[in-house]
């Protein structure tokens, strides 16, 4: 099926069909192809589940998106990733491996590298991790890290090879979408790792952000500070979580969806906890201990739409006819939330 891709030379690309191709042994490779009679490709190289610690010394030319999940990976040393192939990958999948330590210099010459998967590991910290990177989706989950240095996530401008083709720099432009975006993460998942409290993230233009099932207790004051542009922040399912402090959300301008679902020791939120999130249209606190809401919620949360509270309460904001007396004849919408029970205090 042909895609026709936005942009400035939208009438100049189109992606009109993937072709399977022949690899590494054990690998399986799809050629997509892309512009006006197919005259530029791209690979898909999955290499999953090939084996103990294995790593394909060769991969396709122009390879933009790697496998290398369930392969019993220990460790990623050398120059591993930095022969042909490599250095045009746009994604690369290490999820599902042994992997206990990241040294950076690994990474060091994927310069458009901007998905990394290493969910399923064993990381026990990020000291040195990712510089100079063109990071925009990065998942740590399910590992052991109880520390992030904000430095691992630090864009340097090394400069981009020169013996890379310009065209290839323009079409892979046009494909991402990223003419005029920051090379900045906007994607970060956390969740299930040893993370104490939540950590520093302020010089990171994220937009998702994930800390579910850390032995977090509390939501200090400025744990989000200089996120104002996330919109999603997942913190649920936290078995120490018991307090979200006034102010701690304050800086969440753009937040749109708030989870704290699944925290079984939290049983109340102050009004300050709500203050300032102007844009949050969904808020999850089903499976919590709260039996109460602000009375002035719907004020705190002038864009809310829907509010998921515990035993499976569901709570969505409607605008209520009421006669305004003044003016007989003219009525008046007050916003309100219903709840599909009743007997919850709102």
């Amino acid at each position: 099926m042909a895609i026709l891709l936005e942009g400035r030379v939208s009438a100049l690309l189109v992606l009109f069909f993937s072709t399977v191709k022949t690899c590494h042994p054990g690998c399986r490779c799809e050629e997509q192809s892309f512009g006006l009679f197919n005259s530029f490709s791209l690979m898909k190289v999955d290499c999953s589940g090939l084996g103990p610690n294995t790593i394909p010394v060769s991969i396709p030319l122009e390879t933009s998106s790697l496998d290398l999940s369930s392969n019993g990976i220990r460790s990623i040393e050398g120059a591993v990733f930095s022969g042909p192939g490599y250095t045009t990958l746009s994604s690369l999948d290490l999820s599902n491996n042994l992997i206990s330590s990241i040294n950076g210099s690994v990474f060091s010459k994927l310069h458009y590298l901007e998905t990394l998967d290493l969910s399923w590991n064993s990381i026990l910290n990020l000291v040195e991790g990712f510089p100079g990177l063109p990071l925009t989706e990065v998942d740590l989950s399910d590992n052991r890290i109880h520390e992030i240095n904000l430095n691992v996530f630090r864009v340097q401008d090394r400069g981009r090879p020169l013996n890379v083709d310009l065209s290839y720099n323009l079409i892979m432009s046009v494909i991402r979408n990223k003419l005029s975006q920051p090379l900045n993460i906007h994607s970060l998942n956390l969740a299930g790792n040893e993370l104490s409290s939540v950590p520093s993230l302020r010089d990171i233009s994220l937009r998702f952000l994930t800390l579910d099932d850390n032995p977090i207790s509390v939501i200090d004051e400025q744990s989000f500070a200089g996120l104002k542009y996330l919109v999603h922040l997942s913190l649920s399912s936290m078995p120490e979580l018991h307090t979200v402090k006034p102010q701690s959300l304050h800086d969440l301008q753009n937040l749109q969806v708030l989870d704290l679902s699944d925290n079984h020791k939290l049983k109340t939120l102050s009004a300050e906890v709500f203050r300032g999130l102007k844009s949050l249209q969904e808020l999850n606190l089903s499976n919590c201990w709260l039996t109460s809401l602000p009375a002035n919620i719907l004020q705190l949360l002038p864009s809310i739409k829907s509010i998921a509270l515990r035993d499976g309460v569901n709570c969505r904001r409607i605008q209520r006819q009421e006669q305004f007396h003044r003016h007989v004849g003219r009525n008046k919408a007050e916003a309100a939330l219903t709840c599909d029970v009743t007997g919850v205090i709102l």
